[in-house]
């Protein structure tokens, strides 16, 4: 089989490997359709991602979907043929947690992560035609919902996540500050759980017409000089940038919340954080997700349309393209996919760049 390879940085390779056999408890995957993340992005150019550096070829990708194609010993619930996506988090050891963040497995300090090289050795991803996993982390794709959609479940359980850090949405004024992927999700998310009213600010006017067709009433061009909209009661920073926690301190109404959804260094900045303090803001932090991939699956099935999101599509030999495509902040690229599958029915056939903008209003 193929397989997207990182063997440092800026070496991507698309490989041969054995495929794969399920083991006892395992279910063999034929896989249809990724989608690439910041940190496959970072893994390319940098050879790590965070503090997880890469010790020897690693194969990207934990936003992946597609079909069983077989079942190991012991494994039922599931069938040859039946649309799945994965949950791509394992943990490693007890799993026991504090009383006090008990059942938050996103906390837990030892987690294998498909597509990470934070553990030797490290944790293959699912950019490849096959990939074993075991059965407990799949999840079947409701009635209606493509493998494309399903590969998104994993970046919109981020979003859910993210959301729920919040209080009671409906009826409030919801800022998203940052509309790349995982923030254009976030205001699907949003209006998904009730927000009256959701305002997307970025520097991007193409990030900024993604977010209007996720389901953002306004947007400010943060690059045309709009400003951020004051006293709103619950704002979401997902561009991970220092320089904007000042302004959407002072964005979040006193006694508001704001939670932080970008990943910020983990280096010293310089940030204006006044406002926290004297506006009295609770400021949270959002990590990954739990098990909100299941609300993912529901939410798509009933109705959530995360196909907006979507602006670049390639097949798998001309991954390290796709890759160059999502790193580009001028590409206009907000989710770009990967075509993993040779043969997939209704798949696009092209990565049409054109059409794909004028998808999204570009």
């Amino acid at each position: 089989m193929r397989a997207v390879v990182v063997h440092g940085p800026g070496d991507v390779r698309v490989d041969e490997r054995a495929r794969p056999v399920p083991g006892a408890g395992e279910v063999l995957l034929a896989l249809e359709w990724g989608g690439i993340c910041g940190s496959d992005i970072a893994y390319w150019k940098k050879g790590a991602s965070g503090t997880a550096a890469l010790a020897h070829p690693l194969v990207l990708g934990h936003e992946f979907a597609g079909r069983v194609a077989a079942l190991g010993n012991g494994v039922t619930g599931l069938r040859e043929g039946q649309p799945v996506t994965v949950h791509p988090a394992q943990l490693v050891g007890d799993g026991v947690l504090p009383e006090r963040i008990a059942g938050r497995t996103n906390l837990y300090p030892r987690v294998r992560y498909f597509g990470s090289a934070a553990f030797d050795p490290h944790t293959d991803g699912g950019f490849s035609e096959y990939r074993a996993v075991p059965a407990a982390q799949v999840r079947p794709l409701p009635d209606g919902v493509g493998t494309e959609q399903g590969a998104l479940a994993e970046p919109l359980a981020v979003a859910l996540h993210a959301v729920g850090r919040a209080p009671e949405l409906s009826g409030r004024t919801v800022l998203v500050n940052g509309c790349g992927p995982i923030g254009s999700l976030v205001v699907a998310a949003a209006r998904y759980r009730g927000a009256g009213r959701v305002v997307a600010a970025d520097l991007a006017s193409s990030s900024l017409a993604v977010a209007r067709a996720m389901g953002a009433d306004e947007t400010c061009d943060l690059s045309a000089g709009d400003a951020l909209p004051e006293d709103v009661d619950v704002v979401f920073e997902a561009s991970g940038a220092p320089a904007a926690l000042g302004p959407v301190l002072r964005a979040t109404a006193r006694g508001g919340t704001l939670v932080q959804v970008g990943n910020l260094p983990g280096t010293a900045v310089a940030a204006a954080l006044g406002d926290l303090v004297t506006r009295e803001i609770t400021w949270i932090g959002s990590y990954r997700f739990v098990e909100e991939i299941d609300e993912a699956l529901l939410a798509l099935r009933d109705g959530l349309d995360v196909t907006p999101l979507i602006t670049h599509r390639f097949p798998l030999d001309q991954a390290e393209e796709a890759l160059a495509v999502a790193a580009d902040p001028g590409s206009g690229s907000s989710k770009v996919m990967l075509r993993l599958g040779a043969d997939i029915p209704d798949a696009p056939d092209t990565s049409d760049v054109t059409a794909a903008a004028a998808a999204v209003g570009l």
